[in-house]
């Protein structure tokens, strides 16, 4: 099982203790056998097989569907469909990004702690904005922190170049993705659909913009 970058320390500790409690305290290795395997798991990052078409827009986030809206942000520079995807401490947390494109606008924003499946916590947790123009136009994902996770991780800069489904950071513990699609990008999902990064069709270009 491939582990994402950000769990390979957190991992290994978890293991060296488990090792070092087999040779001085024997009673109580199973609790780091659970926890290294627990910490394991959390941070597993599985390869995703992406759709086939050519104008579809993949989700980044593993989760549920918790919100569908028309919303703008500065950078968008228009109204566009607003979809949020809740990743649950079960999920796969690693972010992957929807389409191809260049990194225009990063922002973080410190914030409040609220449940991310609540459509305020779009507008007053902690969250790092990604801004990027794509051939169909500008695309923003919003990583947000919510009431468990402890930190945002985005290994992005100003210009670079990320290919449709590419990996680009995690949110530690339960979080939640904003996604506002650009003009023209119709949505394919319904508020209770669950979705899987890199691999589940959330959008489809139309013609009208």
């Amino acid at each position: 099982m491939k582990i994402a970058p950000d769990g390979i320390p957190v991992v290994a500790f978890s293991g060296f203790m488990f090792i070092g409690s087999l040779i001085f305290v024997p009673v109580i290795s199973p609790v780091f056998v659970v926890l290294t395997f627990s910490l394991a798991w959390f941070f597993r990052d599985p390869e995703r097989t992406m759709p086939g078409e050519e104008d579809c827009w993949v989700s980044p986030a593993d989760g549920r569907v918790v919100e569908l809206s028309e919303g703008d942000h500065p950078f968008m520079g228009s109204a566009g469909h607003k979809i949020g995807i809740f990743m649950s401490v079960l999920d796969v947390h690693v972010n992957r990004s929807p389409f191809t494109g260049v990194v225009e606008h990063l922002e973080y924003v410190p914030g409040e702690k609220m449940m991310a499946f609540n459509e305020k916590a779009s507008e007053k947790n902690e969250r790092m904005y990604v801004g990027l123009t794509t051939e169909k136009g500008p695309l923003l994902l919003v990583q947000i922190a919510g009431f468990l996770a402890r930190r945002i991780v985005c290994r992005l800069s100003k210009g670079d170049v990320l290919q449709k489904g590419q990996r680009f950071g995690m949110i530690k513990l339960g979080s939640r993705v904003d996604v506002y699609l650009p003009p023209g990008v119709e949505p394919r999902v319904r508020i209770g659909d669950r979705v899987r990064a890199g691999a589940s069709i959330i959008g489809v270009t139309t013609d009208e913009k």
